[in-house]
């Protein structure tokens, strides 16, 4: 976590080029793909821990785990975008993010590294897939030999804000 709030706070590198506002995302593992979550909606990564199951909450959310004192649901993030079930493993970790002032915890496989790209670096992503899966999608960043799908958190939890709290009561 220290990694990432450094990051965030440098702020000592230009923020606009030609190529528009200097971006910072984090890249985790699901499957062998690879996704990026702009970091400023990140509030820290956690090694996976215990989740309570909650009866009867949307099949892809795993639960809740109690952060300092504050309960946060968990998504699989997996079942989410309807990729198999993972085992999990010492590299499982738990993206906690902010949407909406609520906390919410991503479980994904693996947790990469930060990097940063220009706003005009991404490009449009392409049309494949299935229609519920494209809505979280950004855009795409060809990052050295390997293809990052950037995340549109705001879309994936405007959509799932609803369900989510419903699946808490």
């Amino acid at each position: 976590m220290s990694e990432l709030a450094t990051i965030k706070e440098a702020g000592k590198l230009p923020v606009e080029s030609k190529k528009g506002e200097l971006l910072q995302y984090l890249t985790f593992k699901l499957l062998d793909e690879t996704y990026g979550i702009n970091v400023m909606q990140i509030k820290e990564v956690l090694r996976y821990s215990e989740i309570a199951p909650v009866p009867g909450a949307q099949s892809y959310v795993l639960g809740i785990v109690n952060l300092r004192g504050n309960v946060v649901t968990v998504i699989d993030t997996r079942v989410r975008f309807s990729l198999p079930e993972c085992t999990i493993s010492d590299d499982t970790r738990i993206i906690i993010i902010e949407h909406d002032g609520e906390q919410i915890g991503m479980l994904v496989d693996a947790v990469k590294e930060v990097f940063y790209l220009y706003q005009g670096e991404i490009e449009q992503s392409p049309s494949v897939g299935n229609d519920e899966a494209l809505m979280f999608i950004q855009g795409v960043y060809q990052k050295e030999e390997e293809l990052v799908i950037l995340l549109d958190l705001n879309r994936m939890f405007d959509v799932d804000n609803a369900q989510l709290s419903i699946g808490m009561m």
